[in-house]
């Protein structure tokens, strides 16, 4: 496990997953109806200024998936829009739109209104695990917490 603190002097404990599996632990995490930043999550993983590596994890997974990837947009309220995302773009916005988050047709939306901020007892939950087999019991006991 590797201990840090992140930007607000926060102390966490991340276990030594690899990069995509800590991303899409704590994607998991984001409520139906709510968005994250990508830079958001990088913070949250311990991986602060790596936004754009965030991006890379999610566009890494299989669709469909059970990780709500759709829920994290940029830090400007925006879908990225982009011919390189083969429609996926689209995709996310149907699937936001489907939650009752406004979004128009150049990918906008109000992201001040929907942001989630999860409480650090959360994200250390997730990441309390001592090796990285239990990461998804820990996802879960997580989960169970936030319902």
């Amino acid at each position: 496990m590797l201990g840090f603190r992140n930007r607000f002097g926060t102390k966490r404990i991340v276990m030594t997953a690899t990069f995509d599996s800590r991303v899409h632990a704590v994607v998991a995490l984001i409520p139906y109806g709510r968005l994250a930043t990508y830079g958001q999550v990088a913070d949250w993983i311990g991986a602060y200024g790596c936004a754009r590596q965030v991006g890379w994890a999610l566009r890494r997974l299989t669709l469909p998936s059970t990780i709500p990837w759709q829920r994290v947009v940029n830090a400007q309220g925006r879908i990225s829009m982009s011919l390189s995302r083969e429609g996926s773009d689209w995709m996310q916005r149907e699937l936001l739109i489907s939650e009752g988050i406004p979004v128009d047709d150049e990918g906008r939306l109000p992201l001040r209104r929907f942001l989630w901020e999860p409480q650090a007892e959360l994200l250390d939950q997730v990441f309390s695990s001592r090796d990285v087999s239990n990461t998804k019991a820990g996802l879960h006991q997580a989960i169970q917490i936030v319902d």
